[in-house]
């Protein structure tokens, strides 16, 4: 373990900012450009990898454990969010044969 935290703090934390960054704003764009609810969906994850990576870049470069608990709980929520968007993509492709995001205004009464 004391391995890999000393080969991440001969990287500079910069490169870590820098990278996470460009990944988060191809989340963000993915998010705000595509209509594919499932692409959507991978934007988010995308953008949830670029926080963990992060926070674990922060927390190898400061010595301290509390960034990689926190990893723990975003990855933990990230199961739940795929879990609970797959179930509500499944059920409005049932109900409306496509995954568009034009096709949820439908789905108002």
């Amino acid at each position: 373990m004391g391995n890999i935290i000393t080969q991440m703090q001969g990287v500079p934390l910069n490169h870590y900012i820098i990278f996470c960054s460009i990944i988060f704003a191809i989340g963000v764009t993915g998010v705000l450009i595509r209509r594919n609810v499932i692409i959507i969906m991978m934007s988010i994850e995308l953008m949830l990898n670029a926080v963990n990576l992060l926070l674990a870049a922060f927390s190898a470069y400061r010595g301290d454990a509390s960034g990689q608990v926190f990893v723990f709980f975003i990855m933990a929520l990230a199961a739940a969010e795929v879990a609970v968007g797959l179930a509500i993509i499944i059920m409005v492709y049932r109900n409306t044969k496509s995954v568009d995001i034009e096709s949820l205004s439908k789905l108002r009464w």
